[in-house]
């Protein structure tokens, strides 16, 4: 075999890049990877069979259930809430209620449908404290535990006193008891959003279901037509009793007003007092009178300011008065006087114009206009008085005016305070007298309701006997116990696969450990050899004879057991190929792990193709390979350690493959056995084994618990790891290995032993090797005591 095969075929091995220092590496995990749908598959198909189990227990359950189960009848009636129906009591129509409120109406009456008193008049109504059906329904087997576990908690505890039997009646315990299973067994819902309330009740007899559904019905109804009257009843007699309190206290708030209207004389005609009418007229006429006086004023102001000019100016500025009322004869004598006067002073000028100033003629006419100035100005004079005298008068008239107004005005202001308070008893009797009429209203209102006896719910679809029981319903029972038992296998499984800490394929072996797999061991039968011919060694040898599982490789070499000791025979071969004596070791991290089975075989399947080969049973503490042997040697490793015997007497050879081997004689009576592997006695029996032999095969203690097989590395060549299939955990393994580096160093490989074959195939992926073990039946010949 050239190195490009051997590459091909070892892959690992040729990594490690001779020597093996450093050869192993924990794989690191990987949460973060995606899930892998060909593991997940792998683990349902192996956890298959306890989801079956669990599956078909949960079917058994499942009918024992039904079976155990009396079968129980629903039946239902639907009842429609409609305020509608009293539209034909009301003289007005009333608003449409809000959502919110509508709401809230409909769950307020499912409320009173489960009502402890609505079960009551239930139970009168169809006498069900009297059917014992009814009070003693058949129990399931759950209820039939909690009542049994009810009882014995009664049981313990403490009798309270004044309560039990004797604080009621029989009759009114039964009532009681029947209201209970009323309550428990009902069932009150709103369909959607609708103002439509389902009621169904429960029993084990479908007519005792339908009876008790339509009493309800009826009770409900009953119940409101009973609550309408009833409330009308109770507002009638209320509201007679507010009637008669408001006549009363109306009659007397009107007979206070006016008592006090008359005590204060707040006669008024027109809805006004007589003292406001008075001082409204008075008022007027005094701004009359101030009008008056104003007018009068500013003529008498007027001519007094001309007199006062003298006579000259007063005959220039003159005006004559429009207002004839006043001083008439007087206006009518200067308007001639002054027209007289501008004639003359016309007729002056023009003949002193034409005649000069001192022509006889002008001076006549001057002496007459002198004379008739003096005479406007007399007039106006007397003008002025009789103003004055007009003045004075309306004065006067206005401060008489003023001192009655201001009269009256006093008068009104004790009379407006007076009338605030009367307008307060007015009101007070017109509220009270208000209200006396609404009442009164209300009441012939609620007489009219009280004659019309409409509930506000009415039955909208009757309830009926049920013709198939509703509980337990058979195929949803057993598909729901056939489902819960499916998932809880898958649960167990997936704690199972969770718990899963174990070797189980080559591939957890590489992922884990990053070392090359060397395959798998069967897991072989308990029963041992026996002696056979071919045992005893011809020559007068010593005999020495191995039980069956010891020689598997020799007296089954077509089968797969001894397939994989060839395997790791040629990685041995292949990694160790310069060295003319290999020494190989096989350890366990646990002890019972099979690395002495699997060593003897490996020396037996050496021994076989001829080469020289010797074992050692270097497990000083439990030489399990030693015990194995049919005699018991008087010398073994121990003595040729310590050089009592020489090695080549302790030798024992068997017969057919003549396989060498130095048993162990002082197991378990030395603590220390590690100092006697790396001492110099050991040393010396390698160094002289190597010269005589091609394969040196020890058997060493497992090297998690002692410190043999690290005390013994030096002198081997290569370790080969024997792990327990599906029994030791992988992080032990990986802790111990990373603890122990000299060791890991020099691991060539792992060998999987115990292995269930039925079993692998249920570990592996798909299109993993593992699948196609059955295939490869036909290149092998298993030893009969193989499984």
């Amino acid at each position: 075999m050239n190195s490009n095969e051997r590459k091909a075929i070892f892959p690992v091995m040729y990594q490690r890049n001779q020597p093996l220092s450093g050869t192993f590496r924990a794989a690191p995990d990987r949460p973060d990877e995606f899930i892998d749908l060909e593991q997940l598959l792998a683990i349902a198909q192996r956890r298959a069979w306890i989801v079956i189990l669990c599956a078909i227990a949960g079917l058994v359950l499942g009918i024992l259930y039904l079976v155990a189960t009396p079968p129980e009848y629903t039946s239902v009636t639907d009842v429609l809430i409609d305020d509608s129906m009293q539209k034909y009591a009301q003289d007005t129509a009333s608003p449409a209620p809000a959502a919110a409120q509508l709401d809230a109406q409909v769950y307020s009456q499912v409320e009173i449908m489960k009502s402890e008193r609505l079960a009551r008049s239930v139970v009168t109504a169809a006498k069900l404290d009297g059917n014992n059906m009814f009070l003693y329904p058949p129990r399931t087997p759950l209820e039939w535990v909690k009542g049994e576990v009810k009882g014995v908690i009664r049981w313990f505890l403490p009798k309270s006193e004044g309560t039990g039997k004797g604080g009621v009646s029989p009759g009114e315990a039964k009532v009681q008891r029947a209201a209970e299973l009323l309550q428990s067994n009902l069932t009150v819902t709103r369909v959607g959003h609708s103002n439509v309330i389902e009621l169904s009740y429960v029993a084990n007899d479908p007519q005792l279901a339908g009876s008790v559904a339509r009493a309800y019905a009826k009770a409900y109804l009953a119940d409101q037509l009973n609550a309408n009257f009833d409330a009308t009843e109770q507002a009638s007699i209320w509201l007679q009793g507010r009637i008669d309190d408001l006549r009363e206290r109306s009659q007397k708030a009107a007979l206070e007003a006016e008592k006090y209207r008359a005590a204060h004389g707040l006669t008024s005609t027109s809805g006004q007092l007589l003292s406001d009418q008075q001082l409204s007229d008075l008022n007027k006429q005094l701004i009359l009178a101030q009008a008056d006086t104003a007018n009068a004023f500013a003529r008498y102001s007027q001519f007094k300011t001309i007199v006062d000019s003298g006579p000259d100016n007063a005959v220039k500025n003159a005006t004559v008065p429009t207002d004839k009322s006043v001083g008439a004869s007087n206006n009518a004598i200067i308007n001639e006087l002054k027209a007289r006067y501008l004639d003359i002073t016309r007729r002056e000028r023009e003949v002193a114009s034409r005649f000069g100033k001192d022509h006889p003629q002008a001076v006549a006419l001057r002496v007459q206009q002198a004379d008739l100035a003096k005479q406007i100005y007399q007039e106006l004079q007397q003008l002025t008085e009789s103003y004055r005298n007009e003045y004075q008068v309306a004065k006067a008239r206005e401060e008489s005016l003023r001192q009655n107004v201001s009269r009256l005005a006093g008068q009104s202001t004790s009379d407006s305070q007076s009338m605030v308070q009367l307008k307060n008893l007015e009101q007070r009797a017109d509220a009270l007298s208000t209200l006396y009429r609404d009442f009164l209203s209300r009441n012939a209102q609620a007489l009219q309701q009280a004659s019309f006896p409409i509930a506000k719910a009415r039955v909208i679809s009757e309830a009926i006997d049920p013709k198939s029981p509703s509980s337990p319903r058979k195929i949803l029972s057993l598909a729901l116990s056939l489902v819960l038992g499916m998932f809880a296998g898958a649960g167990i499984g997936a704690v199972q696969e969770f718990r899963e800490r174990f070797f189980r394929t080559g591939e957890d072996v590489r992922n884990t450990l990053n070392l090359n797999f060397f395959g798998y061991l069967p897991r072989l039968g308990r029963r041992g050899g026996h002696a056979r011919k071919d045992d005893i060694p011809p020559d007068g040898v010593t005999p020495s004879q191995t039980p069956s599982p010891l020689r598997i490789a020799s007296r089954a070499p077509a089968s797969s057991f001894a397939e994989t000791l060839r395997n790791i025979k040629l990685g041995v071969d292949i990694v160790l190929h310069g060295k003319s004596c290999k020494l190989v070791s096989f350890i366990s991290v646990l002890p019972r792990e099979g690395k002495t089975t699997v060593s003897a075989n490996f020396a037996e399947l050496c021994a076989a193709t001829g080469a020289r080969t010797l074992l050692i049973d270097g497990d000083m503490r439990n030489p399990g390979l030693s015990r194995a042997l049919s005699i018991a040697p008087e010398a073994g490793l121990v003595e040729a350690i310590l050089g009592e015997e020489r090695w080549q007497n302790v030798v024992k050879v068997t017969t057919g493959t003549r396989l060498s081997i130095i048993p162990n004689v002082l197991g378990g009576r030395l603590s220390h056995t590690s100092e006697l592997l790396s001492g110099p006695g050991m040393a010396n029996l390698i160094n002289a084994a190597r010269s005589s032999y091609d394969y040196i095969i020890v058997d060493l203690p497992p090297f998690g618990p002692v410190v043999d097989a690290k005390a013994f590395e030096p002198h081997v060549d290569g370790f080969v790891l024997v792990s327990e299939w599906g029994a030791t955990p992988r992080n032990l393994v990986r802790t111990t290995l990373q603890n122990e580096p000299q060791i890991a160093a020099k691991v060539l490989g792992v060998v999987l032993n115990k292995t269930d074959t039925k079993k692998l195939g249920r570990y592996g992926i798909y299109g993993a090797s593992e699948h196609y073990l059955d295939k490869y039946a036909s290149y092998y010949r298993e030893p009969a005591d193989s499984i």
